[in-house]
């Protein structure tokens, strides 16, 4: 039965005709007689282990009208993961019932993946209301999180404009990739040095030749609580927490990007505690909109989508919209080809107007990979338990 699998992997299928090759493969390898909840999007196998040793925690600040970014992105996070997920929200107070009561709402196949905590918004050193006003509201609650928890071994943090397009266990696997003085990971900020903004603007110390973008950083927070940094401010290291603040009232009337220009001199004066993982883990409309320039994601797909700029609710780049609005109306348990991919390409047709929409296999890339496992382990599933087929 599955021999027509190898359909998928013909040399000679173009890359628009990827798509309908491999709905053909699902269609021709998988019995028609499998029951429909296999088909579901919430409905994947767990680990029986304690959920304390699978859990991947994630990390994300919403304030003012970021309610329903935040949830899509959470919702995006469930889709594919297969290990157990630690939510950690932090929030305004008045988010808080909404927060909960949205997430009630999600079905069971889902909310048995995860688990969250809902955290108020606390700036552990200095003055509160000059933090919480730091580039946008609430962005600088990011750099407390080593202080706030404590219990929390390692974590990813990400923009609630973010959007995943492949399991977070992907992404999670990086932190075994750190050597013994890298604590945390993040992307470049851009690919081209000279029409960086870093290399261009930047009126403060930024790591490397374009510096780092912060929507989406790795974070070992051991690490990070255990080490001293050196700095510009005193001649010995400081801990993270002591550090923060000074930091802060030295570079505040150089910096434009708040707590994402803080990282990058912190890491200027560390680079042995960075790693710099590719453009394809932090995906923004910079990589496209002027032309290509992710190899990464060339190769390989865009891995973490991230909308800044406000792309999800304009139509400057509909590409980015495109995606948001797919994963936001999805229907939980809903079939994920019928009515997550084929939407998603039906919307792409009218983008090809645009630079990112020229070049679709790159969004889509790793979403079919990602469901092409999926319904393959399905599959072996279902055959290990019915001989006859």
């Amino acid at each position: 039965m599955l021999k027509n699998v190898n359909i998928y992997k013909k040399k000679s299928t173009s890359e628009k005709d990827r798509g309908s090759v491999f709905f053909q493969w699902v269609e021709d390898c998988v019995p028609r007689r499998i029951p429909t909840l296999l088909w579901k999007a919430g409905e994947q196998k767990h680990s029986k282990e304690p959920s304390s040793l699978q859990c991947m925690h994630l990390a994300v600040v919403a304030c003012g009208d970021r309610l329903e970014e935040t949830l899509i992105m959470l919702k995006s996070a469930v889709l594919f993961s297969n290990r157990r997920l630690c939510f950690h929200i932090f929030s305004e107070d008045s988010l808080k019932p909404e927060f909960e009561k949205k997430l009630r709402e999600w079905p069971s196949s889902y909310t048995k993946k995860f688990e969250y905590n809902i955290y108020p918004i606390t700036f552990s050193v200095g003055n509160a209301q000059e933090w919480k006003k730091l580039f946008k509201p609430c962005a600088a609650q990011r750099l407390f999180l080593p202080v706030i928890l404590k219990d929390v071994d390692s974590l990813l943090y990400v923009d609630t404009d973010v959007l995943f397009l492949r399991p977070i266990d992907d992404i999670w696997h990086i932190l075994k990739e750190f050597n013994s003085t890298q604590l945390a990971a993040m992307a470049p900020e851009h690919e081209i040095p000279k029409i960086g903004w870093y290399s261009r603007f930047a009126r403060h110390p930024y790591y490397g030749t374009t510096g780092v973008n912060s929507g989406v950083m790795l974070m070992n927070l051991t690490r990070i609580r255990n080490t001293q940094f050196k700095n510009s401010m005193i001649p010995s290291g400081l801990t993270w927490e002591e550090m923060l603040y000074p930091l802060y009232q030295k570079y505040k009337n150089y910096i434009t990007w708040g707590d994402q220009d803080l990282l990058n001199i912190i890491f200027y004066f560390n680079p042995e505690c960075l790693y710099v993982f590719p453009c394809q883990w932090n995906y923004r409309p910079d990589h496209c909109m002027y032309g290509s320039n992710c190899k990464g994601a060339e190769e390989e797909g865009v891995s973490i989508l991230h909308g800044n700029r406000g792309v999800y609710h304009d139509d400057k780049q509909p590409t980015f919209k495109a995606l948001y609005e797919v994963i936001r109306d999805f229907p939980f348990e809903d079939n994920l080809f019928q009515s997550l991919y084929y939407p998603l390409q039906s919307k792409f047709l009218d983008t090809v107007h645009t630079l990112c929409g020229r070049i679709p296999q790159v969004f889509l890339k790793q979403i079919e990979k990602t469901m092409k496992k999926v319904y393959e382990n399905r599959v072996i599933v279902y055959l290990g338990a019915n001989h006859r087929y």
